[in-house]
């Protein structure tokens, strides 16, 4: 008998079972108990999980405990802020409680989502300058020249990281609390109007002035010829 004929040696499993060929597992039919084909297309192991790459990134700028006095005591719970965004011109902040830290920030993102804000930019910074305050919190914020970076303390800077302003000078000026800051940063970017728009409202202006009636001139004096020549009219 030839050396070709002979099947190649069987491979025995660890629990002591012979592993099964591929050409054999390829024909092979699963069947239930009463005998019908079981399909094994719809396992969920078998299901591709979507790749497709999110819409809004999301960030945990703080997670703070809190407590609240009670008829039996303190009640220690969790409070989160939350940033969301496109990195492009939508952002949006959220700020929840949850008995635990995985309830409060899902709680904060659901609410970031619902109160997402679209400002305006320049390129790849804010429009103009701007300076908010919320409570005690007062942030300034300045557009910078390309290649700057973003020059801004931690809440500022982690929520322009998820927008597309990539140039930019912050200055904190106020209180330290991140809720408020993260408030006040809304708050200037809502705030943020387009250059076209200010060369209309220049426009606008210098057309009013335009249409204003013209002052009338000054009559012009009559010289000595003139009055002569009147003189002679007259009789």
């Amino acid at each position: 008998m030839p050396e070709t004929d002979k099947k190649a040696p069987r491979v025995i499993n660890k629990s002591g079972t012979l592993k099964m060929e591929d050409k054999v597992a390829a024909t092979k039919v699963a069947r239930d108990i009463s005998g019908k084909k079981i399909d094994r297309k719809n396992r969920r192991d078998r299901v591709k999980a979507d790749v497709a790459p999110k819409e809004y990134d999301e960030i945990t700028i703080a997670v703070d405990r809190v407590s609240r006095t009670v008829a039996g005591g303190r009640r220690m719970r969790f409070k989160a802020l939350v940033a969301i965004g496109n990195h492009k011109n939508k952002v949006g902040i959220g700020v929840a409680k949850g008995n635990d830290v995985t309830t409060a920030v899902a709680k904060a993102g659901r609410k970031a989502k619902k109160s997402m804000i679209t400002f305006n930019m320049d390129g790849e910074t804010i429009c103009h300058e701007t300076r908010n305050k919320v409570t005690g919190a007062d942030v300034l914020l300045k557009p910078a020249a390309p290649g700057t970076g973003i020059i801004a303390g931690g809440t500022v800077r982690s929520i322009m990281g998820l927008t597309g302003v990539k140039n930019l000078i912050s200055k904190s000026l106020g209180s330290t609390n991140k809720v408020n800051i993260a408030y006040a940063v809304i708050e200037g970017l809502k705030a943020q109007v387009p250059r076209k728009e200010w060369t209309g409202r220049k426009a606008e202006k210098l057309e009013a002035k335009v249409e204003k009636p013209a002052a009338k001139a000054p009559a012009a004096k009559k010289t000595p010829a003139k009055k002569a020549a009147s003189k002679k009219e007259t009789k």
